[in-house]
């Protein structure tokens, strides 16, 4: 599961609107005329996308984006909404120039590429929606304040077991240790405030009326095996999508850019050469 980069890369920062500094990597192929914008998971960095990427670095101009409060960019102390995550990524995409862009996001980077899709039909050419949802459902603003104030009181450490068996398969976790132990030191890395705001957006979020406003070419993307965000979550945007398809990865969990990063640039492959 290590990935080697083969393209030159550079990093860079943009400076938002509201003066958050949001850090990405750019890995260059001036070659290749689509450009592909990957969003990470929740308390995951840039970094998470490196096995999408060795896989795609010939065919797209690629950047990986640290979501604001985590990895490298800032971690402002106020409340966040994926409207607001959405925003920083179009900053990023006009900051870069580029006039179109697949967008792809996993877990929480869905919900921001899946916002930012509908609030920029002209700007995208494609949205990848992996191991995502548009509604965590009824409970859910209960649900992510629960974890959010375990993680405040008892430290991040005190969520490894639950994040760990949700994250990979169970095959997976034992024939890959490393890759495991490489999220955990990522999740652990987080400031707590931060991960918490984070929590309580992603509780907050319903972007089901969004997605009829998408027109791009979307994958729909979702482990067989995901419980965080399910199949039929998967389903619901599917179903709501109109150039949407749809594809359940057999015996895989919620982080499939890791797990199965194979089939994720292939589906992300497609949309670089689709058009709306």
């Amino acid at each position: 599961m290590t990935s080697r980069l083969q393209h030159d890369s550079e990093t860079g920062t943009v400076t938002t609107r509201d003066g958050t500094s949001i850090a990405f990597t750019h890995y260059l192929n001036e070659q290749a005329p689509a450009r592909l914008l990957l969003v990470h998971s929740l308390a995951m960095d840039r970094h998470f996308w490196d096995p999408v990427v060795a896989l795609l670095a010939d065919e797209a101009s690629i950047v990986a984006v640290d979501a604001r409060g985590h990895g490298q960019s800032d971690k402002p102390g106020t409340p966040f909404t994926v409207e607001l995550f959405a925003q920083d990524m179009k900053e990023v995409v006009d900051a870069l120039q580029w006039t179109d862009v697949v967008i792809a996001g996993a877990s929480m980077g869905g919900c921001v590429a899946l916002q930012f899709a509908a609030d920029n039909p002209d700007l995208t050419r494609g949205a990848g929606l992996i191991d995502t949802t548009a509604w965590y459902g009824e409970t859910a603003p209960a649900d992510w304040n629960a974890r959010a104030e375990r993680g405040l009181k008892e430290g991040l450490g005190a969520l490894l077991d639950f994040q760990k068996t949700r994250w990979f398969s169970d095959r997976f976790r034992d024939e890959h240790p490393e890759v495991v132990q490489r999220c955990i030191d990522t999740f652990l890395r987080n400031d707590v405030q931060a991960f918490a705001a984070t929590c309580r957006m992603l509780g907050a979020y319903d972007g089901r009326t969004q997605l009829g406003k998408i027109t791009a070419p979307t994958a729909v993307v979702v482990g067989e095996e995901d419980y965080a965000a399910t199949p039929a979550m998967a389903r619901v945007m599917h179903e709501g999508i109109p150039h949407s398809t749809l594809t359940e990865i057999p015996a895989a969990r919620h982080l499939t850019p890791l797990e199965t990063p194979e089939i994720i640039a292939d589906h992300l492959r497609r949309l670089l050469g689709a058009r709306a």
